[in-house]
């Protein structure tokens, strides 16, 4: 049977396609902006969010969705970009992931220990086994985010290269960097379906630094990011349905190789100018 003719790889190419635009495009103005570790945290957030939405008899994605957008707002209401405000992040969400653990400590002890598959899909991921809900969900989430961060692309990069200006410039900084957090948020959480909790930064601060090693103009860096994004998850996808390795793996392990693939393409590049 040919790939495309089974359902589980149409709703995995269709979902993660749209998952990997919106994190291509919302990663690059994460690297950018230096708010790599943000992605991170929300990580952890998701992972123990949807947790604590299945004990409280909620839907998975809603406890994912509404922690991570939950705790991107009070993040973003920190403000500044400094060294107490990165370790108050850490602090906080290395006792968040505790929280997690003890959440699928007491949901498998409610139920069984095969329920521990639970988990296991929110750390790594479980393309190749969304339901039909998750997909119409992915997908149009994705979508959705992918539209709005284009809309705001052009004051938020004015923001995030110049803040001083910006604002002066008359540039609504609180309501855009909220807006964004917001963005990133809802990534996470859609990127949870298709790479897992602990595997966040290889679909959405990955290839946007692929892209910024490749291209210096933020219109192709945007551009190249979402690309490479959306590659590496359906190439990773096609090997993984005829090799049996998790596609979670495969995606992150493409996304890395190709890094280093442009990170020694840039070095090659400034020898050659130096000599």
């Amino acid at each position: 049977m040919s790939m495309l003719g089974l359902e589980f790889m149409r709703n995995a190419f269709m979902a993660g396609g749209c998952i990997a635009l919106a994190a291509g495009l919302v990663g690059y103005f994460v690297v950018l902006r230096n708010q790599v570790f943000t992605a991170d945290a929300l990580g952890h957030v998701a992972f123990t969010g949807g947790l604590g939405g299945v004990l409280a008899g909620l839907n998975l994605l809603a406890g994912v969705f509404g922690s991570c957008i939950a705790v991107a707002l009070a993040i973003g209401a920190l403000g500044g970009r400094g060294r107490g405000r990165d370790i108050a992040i850490g602090t906080v969400f290395a006792w968040v992931l505790g929280v997690g653990a003890l959440f699928l400590s007491l949901y498998t002890t409610a139920r069984s220990a095969a329920s521990g598959t639970l988990g296991v899909s929110v750390l790594f991921g479980s393309i190749l086994g969304l339901q039909p809900a998750q997909v119409v969900v992915g997908s149009l989430t994705g979508i959705a985010t992918a539209v709005v961060l284009l809309l705001i692309a052009r004051p938020l990069l004015f923001l995030s290269v110049d803040p001083e200006v910006a604002v002066a410039r008359g540039v609504p900084s609180r309501a855009l960097s909220a807006l964004f957090f917001v963005l990133v948020a809802v990534t996470v959480a859609e990127s949870v379906q298709a790479v897992g909790a602990l595997l966040i930064f290889g679909l959405m601060v990955t290839p946007a630094a692929v892209a910024q090693n490749l291209s210096t103009r933020p219109w192709v860096g945007m551009a190249l990011s979402a690309g490479i994004a959306v590659a590496v998850v359906w190439l990773g996808l096609v090997v993984a349905f005829y090799i049996a390795l998790p596609a979670s793996f495969l995606i992150t392990g493409l996304a890395f190789v190709l890094y280093l693939a442009s990170h020694l393409a840039r070095r090659m590049s400034r020898i050659g100018r130096l000599a």
